[in-house]
Formats: structure tokens, sequence, C-alpha cells
């Protein structure tokens, strides 16, 4: 028994460093604790840890736990026992042909299917494998592997590279959401492969484009023919936000989170002013604070209709009653749950198409509410909220109720609008009295 006891003890403190190791079964974003959560980051060179450490650490910093692994590691999974071991995923991994472990292609699509989110950087040594993930996304590379955006108006003045493919870029998307109320003053420097959307996806969005005289190719070449990728046409960032509310960044420059971008200076070509910091640490940061949950993500709760005058919810409405409805919608500030305000939230009651269309005034509180009188149609509507807009998860929400029409004991005894009908029905029956009397009595 001493001997066992004494194995015990040196035993349990093995076993606990090891399940320690082992990732945590997690789920997708939390409606409770949003920034609890823990992200898988896959490298091709375990270097990055450190050349891109300053984004690591602000992630750290916000209460990521990073799991950063070697994208061939052949214990890589994405889930286990029918579970997702993370919330996120970051692909640094751009030269990778094949991952390792169960982690292909096909499950990292489903990752994004079931709501996660994913970071996507490449650069010129892109495999097919991450093209590949990039097109299901609705983004294609250019398909020249030695192509990089060449910009001879808008590249970073540098003294050692005369190539311009440092390009200094400042035209980002005009939404506080995606970027936070906090202008970027200085461009964002970027080099790497440019990519184009496909216009059949209408959910992804340049959140940084090329200027108009960029174009696409080998900067070692002369060119023999028109590039593919010419001008605005290029995108440097993109995102996607799926119907499910999953995020994704893509982006052909994976120097552009490194420490080195991060901390250097920044003078556009054509400008006098000189930045002595670079805009891509604030961009980097705000946009991953978009992708991962902590801005512009809301929940709609305390949804309630009644009839006018009464506050329980009825399991049946009559035509033409008036009634009221309402419904809390709150935004993720990234620390706490704030009255998410907007003038154009708007409710459907709906069958087949919507009879009313009403916009829901707000109390800056989070309440929206509204009345109306339900449509002189009788079947089984829908109050319904959709909600898109830019950078802001969308809304759907969907609740049923039958309308039934007046009972034959609820009309009205003397209809208005019958006025007419009953005075021409008298009208007839005098007129008969008379007519009667005047032929019995006329000689």
């Amino acid at each position: 028994m001493a001997k066992l006891a004494l194995l015990l003890l040196f035993a349990l403190p093995l076993l606990l460093s090891l399940t320690s190791l082992l990732p945590l079964p997690c789920n997708a974003f939390s409606v409770d604790r949003p920034t609890d959560r823990r992200l898988l980051v896959l490298v091709d060179d375990l270097a990055i840890r450190s050349s891109h450490s300053r984004f690591f650490s602000s992630l750290q910093a916000r209460g990521y736990d990073l799991d950063l692994r070697h994208a061939d590691d052949p214990g890589l999974a994405l889930r286990r026992y029918g579970q997702y071991l993370y919330d996120g995923l970051i692909l640094f991994s751009p030269s990778v042909q094949r991952f390792g472990g169960s982690l292909d292609l096909a499950a990292v699509l489903d990752f994004v299917d079931a709501g996660h989110d994913l970071i996507l950087a490449a650069d010129s040594s892109t495999s097919d494998l991450i093209r590949e993930i990039a097109t299901e996304c609705g983004v294609d590379f250019d398909e020249d592997p030695a192509a990089m955006v060449i910009d001879h108006t808008s590249y970073a003045v540098s003294e050692t590279e005369g190539d311009h493919t440092l390009i200094a870029s400042d035209d980002f998307i005009k939404s506080d959401v995606i970027l936070g109320d906090k202008k970027i003053e200085a461009p964002v420097l970027f080099r790497g492969i440019g990519h184009s959307l496909n216009t059949a996806n209408s959910l992804v969005l340049k959140v940084l484009p090329a200027s108009p005289a960029a174009y696409s190719a080998n900067p070692l070449m002369k060119l023999s023919s028109p590039p593919s990728l010419t001008g605005s046409a290029i995108s440097l960032v993109s995102i996607v936000q799926a119907r499910n509310n999953a995020r994704i960044l893509i982006t052909g420059s994976l120097d552009m989170f490194s420490n080195r971008f991060l901390k250097s200076g920044v003078q556009k070509a054509g400008r006098s002013i000189k930045h002595e910091k670079s805009g891509n640490e604030q961009f980097v940061t705000e946009i991953s604070k978009w992708v991962f949950h902590e801005r512009g993500h809301l929940k709609a709760v305390n949804v309630h209709h009644h009839k006018v005058g009464e506050t329980n919810e009825p399991s049946i409405y009559r035509i033409n009653d008036d009634l009221e409805y309402s419904v809390e919608i709150y935004e993720w500030s990234g620390s706490s749950w704030e009255p998410y305000v907007a003038d154009d939230v708007q409710v459907q009651f709906y069958m087949m198409s919507p009879y009313v269309l009403k916009t829901l005034s707000t109390d800056h509180k989070g309440l929206y509410s509204t009345s109306f009188k339900v449509p002189d149609v009788y079947g089984v509507f829908q109050f319904k909220v959709e909600h898109q807009k830019l950078g802001y998860t969308s809304l759907s929400l969907s609740k049923q109720i039958p309308v039934r029409p007046f009972r034959h004991n609820e009309y009205e005894r003397f209809i208005t609008t019958a006025f007419p009908y009953y005075g021409a029905s008298f009208s007839t029956m005098v007129a008969f009295f008379i007519f009667s009397i005047v032929y019995l009595y006329n000689k």
C-alpha cells in the first residue's frame, strides 16, 4: 500500500500536466462570454511565432487562448467526439501543401459552415491548398504563382525596395463597425499577391482595395501581355460574413501582420508627410476584433406581441385587431452587451408576401416596438424581422400566429356601409304602398 501511494503521488502531477495539454471542446460564439475563446494558429515556419509576436500578443491580451502549431503536425484536428476543439482558425501557412492529422480542405470548410471564424494570409509562395480554401470563400488569387501587386503611384517610399511592390494603401472601407470609430491616419503597408472577388458571391467585401493604377504581375520580368488583374478589381484585403454569421478575413500579405510592418514608418509616394508608424497595427487589431465578433455582433431577446391594452400573448388574432409588437436588440461592445441603436429595423406581418411593413421605433435602451392593425385577411401569418446591415451579424426572427375572421355573432348589428341598401329596400316598399293606393282608389 505504501508503494502504491508513493506511485500515485508521483504519477498524479504527470497525469494532470498531460491533461492540461489536451484541447478542450469549445462551442461557437458564446452569448455570455464571447471573449473566452480558443484559436488554432497554423504556421509553415515556427519563426513566425517571433516575427509576428505583436499580433499574437494583442490577441492574448484580449483574452484569447492561442494554440500555435505547425501546419503539417500529425496531431492536428479541429473536432473530436463530434465537438469542435477551437472557436477560430488562423492560417499563417501559405506554402503548406497538405495539412497534418485529420485537417484538410473539407474540414476547414465544415469548420466555417459550423459558424466558426477564419483568418487566411497568403504570399507569393501560396500553395494550391490555400488557393482552394480562398476560392471556396469567394476569393480568387492571381493564377500566376510569381505575380505580386505592383503600384507605381501608391507605393511606399523606400531606399532599399525599388520595384514598387511595397504598397502604402489608405483606401479603407467606410465602416466604423468593421474598422472601429477611430480613424486610421497612416497608410497600411502591403506586400504580397492580389485577389479578385467572385461576382457570384454577394457576401464578400473589399476592405482594402488596390488603387486604379495597380496591377498584378511578376516584378522580375517585363510584361509581354496585359496583366489579368488590374486597378480597383484587385483587392488587398477582403472579408466575408457567411449567412450563418461566420466571419472570414482573406489577405494576400502575410507580412502585413509582421512585427516589421507593424513598427515600420511609412511615407506614401507623392506625399510629404512621413508617419513614424504605419497603420498596420491599428488595422489588423481592429479588423481582427470584427472577425472574432468583438464588434458588430447583435442578439435579439424578449420578442413579444399582444393586443393593444393587454399584456398576454394570444394564441390567435382576429382580423382588424389592433396589436403591439416589440423586441429587444443588443450589441456586443467588447466587454458587455449595450443597447443597439438604429432607425432601420423593420417588422413584417407576412403571409406569402408582407401585408404590413412597419419601421420599429426605439427608446435608445434596446427596446424596439410598433403597433398596427391586423389586415382584413385571415390565414396563418408570421411576424418577421430580417435585419441585415454592413458589418453587423444578421438578425432573422420569425414568429407564427393565425388570424381568424369574425364569428357570426361578432359583426355589427347595422353595418354603416350597407345604409344605401337599407334605404333602397324601404323606399321600394313605400313606393309600392303608394302605387297600390293610387291604383285601387283612382277612377
